[in-house]
């Protein structure tokens, strides 16, 4: 692979980072929202580039729950079992809001079915399937419109013969069809039929999407595409079309990845990311590796797949500031998003966390994207003046946005280190997407941390960490077994025959393999994932003890213990290497610009990003810019870079 090009959509810009020939090329975009592919197909063409193999993060399942256009679904279950989803697990997200709301369920009314045919809780059929009744079912889901099919039957992850035979029937309705017992083939009969509901919703809109950017690709004579999944690795298009639940947190665990690879190679294994873009900020805590939890939850709607642990927040530089009815300052969670953006994009007109840094100095009219992108200063002061009325002048308006937004942001970093019981004072904070590196510093003063990492590639490391990621793909088996000496054999079996399976899908024949198993004490109702070696179970055994201990601060080595699931992923490596800088060997220019910091305008030193070779230290004051991304270095922090072109802020 000599040419490779990593894609990043997000709500306002899509990010490209192309590897060719050794060297490296940084391109950004307005993104399309109506559709995403278009502003991938103009970067292409712009690059003048055909890539021998493209990796896409991709928002378009996400914005398809988000937005709720996503197809009409049909959900056939076991009968008496047709209401599942709306009664659910009666679980609250705040058990002290005495109106809990509860979205409206992906599946109406008329298009939940229910099938007589019916397993035991061990797998065995006890009444047999019905073809006539299944014609039926789906004659019906088609006459009132239905475009994908789900189908969740109860115990199917014991035994799937009663899903396949209906799946036969219903490939010939030319419906999009999902099945339970492929998606998720795991007990727990609300999660896993939410997860193929989810899966079947956004799967059409998946498939127009990636049929339409595929061919756009061949037509310029590109390599194949692969989609990054929510787990931080990639899949082929194949895969993302029968699967496209796995890509809901596709561009935030993309961005994670990248983050903890630049961090490891500069000598930092315990990090916190801050991934701000234009409409969310995303944060994950990295102890000596990628967290990951087995579910994700989209705007209320939760799905069994796994993901990489990442809190998001609705903060980025689109996001608009408000005084709501009582009087206080609101910034987000809405966005100015791409279109009509910011304010000083000259299309807006609502006053933006852009805004107010254009109002505080730190944009200029120069612009963005390397000065390709000018900023409309006179009409970010002019958004500025229905607010300006509660805090006495634009500056202190601008400040007090942004003071806002870091809050909001502050709140998301503690909800991943101080509650989950970790000292953000022991971690560095590692900035990037196109806003993060101007707020890092502030943030990481609010938590006493002392140390922020800036990547070389901040505004597309997202992109980066795209195409560094390994192609994988997970499949998770129920056994629900107890875990002891007497049953290792058979588990050891079921991990092998597991990992055999997902090893069956094209391009994984020669993969990695790795196992886990989903543990908890007999009795309780969740578990804790442990890695796990097939030859050697019983360190299993200890390490989830060990865990136990750590998470919840109690274990009992003398307890009985159970296996819920067993999970193999198959893994190949990526061949991409990470980027080498590229500095200009010659002193930074000497240019100071007015920029305000507390009430304060102060001179400021301003950088140009590729002036700052290895070994350059500076003090702040001073802005730092680049074609992707602009850091700001408050008076207090000094920087230096180091031998990888990652610029290491210090509290001085």
């Amino acid at each position: 692979m000599t040419v490779l090009l990593g894609v990043d959509v997000g709500g306002t810009f899509t990010d490209f980072l192309l590897w060719q020939n050794g060297e490296f090329r940084v391109h950004k975009l307005p993104s399309t929202p109506d559709d995403p592919s278009r502003s991938i197909l103009a970067g292409i063409d712009e690059l003048q580039v055909t890539p021998d193999l493209i990796i896409h993060g991709s928002t378009v399942a996400t914005n398809a729950v988000l937005e709720r256009h996503g197809a009409r679904t049909a959900l056939v279950t076991t009968t008496g079992m047709r209401d599942l989803l709306v009664i659910g697990r009666q679980s609250r997200s705040d058990i002290y809001d005495l109106e809990p709301k509860t979205p409206e369920p992906l599946v109406p009314e008329e298009l939940l079915f229910e099938l007589s045919a019916t397993l035991d809780q061990n797998g065995t059929v006890v009444e047999p399937f019905d073809v006539s009744q299944a014609s039926e079912i789906l004659e019906e889901a088609r006459a009132n419109g239905a475009e994908a099919l789900a189908v969740s039957l109860l115990y199917a992850y014991a035994n799937p013969q009663l899903e396949q035979a209906f799946a036969e029937i219903a490939r010939k309705f030319e419906l999009y069809l999902s099945i339970s017992s492929d998606v998720s083939p795991e007990y727990r009969e609300v999660e896993r039929t939410a997860t193929v509901v989810l899966n079947a919703y956004v799967g059409p809109v998946m498939d127009h999407y990636l049929k339409r950017l595929s061919n756009g690709l061949q037509k310029r004579g590109c390599g194949p595409l692969r989609i990054v999944q929510s787990d931080g690795g990639s899949a082929n298009v194949h895969r993302a079309i029968r699967l496209p639940v796995a890509t809901l947190l596709s561009g935030p665990s993309a961005g994670v990845a990248g983050a903890f690879d630049v961090s490891q190679s500069a000598g930092f294994n315990r990090i916190i990311t801050l991934d701000m873009g234009g409409t969310s900020t995303d944060v994950a805590l990295c102890d000596g590796e990628i967290p990951t939890r087995p579910d994700v939850t989209v705007d209320g709607f939760s799905a069994r797949t796994p993901v990489v642990d990442v809190h998001t927040v609705g903060a980025g530089g689109g996001s608009i500031a408000r005084i709501d009815t009582g009087g206080a300052l609101r910034v987000g969670p809405q966005s100015a998003g791409a279109t009509p953006g910011p304010a000083s994009y000259g299309t807006g007109e609502a006053f933006t966390v852009t805004d107010a840094q254009v109002v505080l100095g730190r944009l200029t009219s120069d612009g963005l994207l390397g000065g390709a992108m000018e900023l409309d200063v006179d009409r970010a002061y002019y958004a500025a003046e229905p607010l300006i009325s509660s805090f006495g002048s634009v500056e202190a308006t601008a400040q007090a946005v942004i003071s806002v937004a870091t809050a909001n942001m502050e709140s998301a970093l503690r909800v991943v280190s101080v509650q989950r019981g970790y000292d953000p004072r022991e971690f560095t904070l590692v900035a990037f997407g196109g806003a993060g590196p101007l707020h890092a510093c502030t943030l990481a003063e609010s938590l006493e941390m002392r140390r922020v990492l800036i990547p070389m590639l901040p505004g597309v490391l997202a992109a980066q960490g795209g195409v560094g990621s390994d192609v994988t793909a997970t499949l998770t088996r129920s056994v629900l077994s107890p875990f002891n000496q007497r049953t290792f054999e058979k588990i050891a079996k079921a991990l092998r025959a597991t990992g055999e399976q997902v090893r069956d899908e094209p391009g994984l024949e020669t993969a990695e393999l790795r196992y886990a198993l989903d543990i908890r004490y007999a009795g309780q109702s969740y578990e804790l994932t442990i890695e796990a070696d097939p030859t050697e179970l019983s360190d299993a055994s200890l390490t989830f003890h060990s865990l136990h201990q750590k998470r919840f601060a109690h274990s009992d080595l003398n307890a009985a213990i159970e296996v819920v699931n067993v999970r193999a992923t198959a893994r190949v490596a990526s061949m991409a290497e990470s980027p080498s800088p590229n500095f200009i060997k010659e002193k930074p220019t000497d240019n100071y610009i007015p920029i305000w910091f507390d009430n304060e305008q102060r001179q400021t030193r301003t950088y140009q990003r590729n002036e700052l070779s290895p070994g350059t230290d500076f003090d702040g004051p001073a802005i730092i810019r680049q074609i992707d991304s602009t850091t700001l270095v408050p008076p207090t922090w000094r920087g230096e870079v180091d031998n990888q072109g990652n610029i290491i802020l210090e509290r001085q």
